[in-house]
């Protein structure tokens, strides 16, 4: 499984952006995609995800701010980041569990800079 992520950059606050995140390779079941994100010197942490059900579930920190969609069809996943501020500076993860083996697999990450 690849997952290839896209849609980072710098952005001021208040901006939006748009991250997606292409699946491809041996996808039989996928039990949930999501997204974290990581800073220097911090684990990384859930920013939202999306179950095969479509049920979501986010960060108290982005509530009302980031929408996560997912396009089964394209096998793609997105967030949609809105009132960006600067403490969602980080690099930005695509998260796929498989349904089959409970495998986690991982995007090489994207960065996301907003400056104030």
């Amino acid at each position: 499984v690849q997952l290839v992520e896209s849609g980072g950059g710098l952005v001021q606050a208040g901006g939006s952006l748009r991250l997606s995140c292409a699946a491809s390779g041996d996808i039989i079941c996928i039990s949930a995609m999501g997204w974290y994100r990581q800073t220097p010197g911090k684990e990384r942490e859930l920013v939202a995800d999306i179950t095969s059900l479509g049920s979501t579930n986010y960060a108290d920190s982005v509530k009302g701010r980031f929408t996560i969609s997912r396009d089964k069809a394209k096998n793609t996943l997105y967030l949609q980041m809105n009132s960006l501020k600067p403490e969602d500076t980080a690099v930005y993860y695509c998260n796929l569990r498989s349904g089959v083996s409970g495998v986690n697999y991982w995007g090489q990450g994207t960065q996301v800079t907003v400056s104030s």
